[in-house]
């Protein structure tokens, strides 16, 4: 039987020295039968499945029915840019899909989220 703490490295509630890194690699120490094993797992796919899952749950990246010359590439570019004026914004306390939301009614909130990216600059 595996003993979770031991899979983990560290007890359920207590803070851990082993800090998640953008990119590179995480490591784990596994207890089995066998013995002690170091797994090591690449992190960049995870960073990528997570914006893919935002596109798609907020933006129904995967329903879109655009398919002819550029426009693929053109409409995923304005995506990503949406998606970083609303997780930039700190107007608004809200989800991402409500400040979609506002921002398609409301004019006044639209211009906002529109000069702070010109502003990013």
């Amino acid at each position: 039987m595996l003993n979770l703490n031991i899979y983990l490295g560290y007890q359920k509630n207590e803070s851990t020295s082993v800090g998640n890194s953008r990119n590179g690699y995480s490591s784990k120490r596994v207890q089995t039968e066998e013995g002690c094993f170091e797994l090591e797992t690449p992190r960049d796919h995870w960073q990528v499945e997570s914006m893919h899952w935002m596109l798609d749950m907020n933006f129904r990246e995967d329903e879109s029915r655009i398919r002819k010359k550029q426009g693929p590439l053109v409409f995923n570019v304005m995506r990503k840019i949406a998606m970083a004026l609303f997780k930039q914004d700190t107007t608004k306390s809200a989800s991402m899909a409500r400040k979609k939301k506002m921002a398609g009614l409301d004019d006044e909130y639209r211009s906002t989220l529109l000069e702070s990216g010109i502003k990013m600059r």
